[in-house]
């Protein structure tokens, strides 16, 4: 093990020894927002430290079995124990390596999906309501939430836009590798030829802004409209101007919500949603700044590519940032994703390792 990661795991050792002592100490909870800031950051360095210890433990063993070899008679079982050591530490080394990379802060957040109807019409529209499906099974799989913040309905039943929040522990990590550009190769429910389409939509998906301070908007860079809902919702819906369009002038973002008969809970949920675009934007902003030296593979922040195709004909789901193909495309559109989920963290995982060893 590198010296520069050791010498990182013994100030990790050390700072939990001072945590430990901080948070048993009579008047600890004397500041409630400090007492849970030590306490998750008490949390997140935890389990790294058992690692450590763990491969000091093993290092030891191997000492100790290294100092039986004199002895003939012990000779073969050191032997074995050095070989059960030595294999100890590398498991345990490769565990610390993907324990030690960066934490995205925002991981453990909620979300704002938003789902776009592209090029295609109304199969284009029906495509975005599938996706919404996908997303809201998996999260029914995880546990998690989801509520609509803003829908516009097509004619034929889909979505041209629909804007969706999903509460639930990690629903970020696992969902943020889902931004870009997702393609749908299928006859069309409009087709009378048979023939086979090519439709679109964009997928974004944005981390909650946190209530207070993270994102400064100023009221005064804000125009906000109301106005009469359209679409389902009964009479009331249309009765009164419940629904609020907010423009953040600066950027030119518009955000609009309907769906709750609320005038106060939409204008809420807009100003939520609007602070997520913006956090998304800046966000996107630095990774792009940091594709300018490097590459990335995964996570490039780019709405514009081409990230998955849904080929129904063949039965396949392509994503093609890792050029992993799966022939279970029904058990995807049901929500089945972990698969793809799951390869997509591997490789940005192996992607963050290539740079920490690299800058070392």
């Amino acid at each position: 093990m590198k010296q520069s990661i050791r010498n990182k795991l013994e100030q990790l050792a050390f700072r939990r020894e001072e945590l430990d002592g901080v948070l048993a100490s009579e008047d600890a909870t004397a500041n409630m927002d400090q007492y849970r800031k030590l306490t998750r950051e008490h949390a997140e360095i935890g389990p790294v430290v058992q690692l450590w210890q763990d491969y000091l433990r093993a290092e030891a063993d191997e000492h100790t079995a290294r100092e039986m070899l004199a002895d003939a008679e012990m000779r073969e079982l050191a032997a074995s124990e050095i070989e059960d050591a030595q294999a100890a530490q590398v498991r345990v080394e490769n565990e610390l390596q993907v324990a030690l990379l960066p934490k995205d802060p925002n991981d453990e957040r909620n979300l704002f999906l938003e789902i776009r109807a592209g090029t295609g019409g109304d199969e284009a529209a029906l495509f975005a309501g599938d996706l919404l499906r996908v997303y809201t099974r998996y999260a029914e799989r995880r546990g998690w939430r989801v509520e609509i913040a803003s829908a516009s309905e097509s004619d034929l039943g889909g979505y041209k836009e629909v804007i969706c929040k999903i509460i639930g522990s990690g629903a970020y990590s696992r969902l943020k590798f889902e931004s870009g550009g997702h393609r749908v190769q299928r006859v069309p429910v409009t087709e009378t030829q048979g023939r086979i389409h090519t439709s679109a939509c964009t997928v974004a998906v944005m981390p909650e802004a946190d209530e207070v301070g993270e994102v400064d908007i100023n009221p005064a860079d804000l125009r906000i409209d109301t106005f009469r809902a359209s679409g389902a919702g009964g009479q009331h819906i249309n009765k009164t101007d419940s629904a609020v369009r907010i423009t953040h002038i600066p950027t030119g973002i518009v955000v609009e919500c309907q769906d709750d008969r609320s005038q106060h809970r939409n204008k809420a949920q807009a100003l939520s949603v609007l602070a997520a675009r913006i956090k998304d934007g800046q966000l996107r902003e630095a990774q792009a700044k940091e594709a300018a030296t490097r590459r990335s593979l995964i996570g490039s922040g780019d709405r514009s590519e081409r990230i998955r195709t849904y080929n129904f004909p063949q039965g396949r789901i392509t994503d093609h940032r890792i050029n992993m193909t799966l022939y279970k495309l029904d058990a995807a559109m049901d929500g089945d994703i972990d698969e793809l989920i799951d390869a997509l963290i591997a490789e940005h995982q192996t992607e963050l390792l290539a740079q920490l060893t690299g800058e070392d």
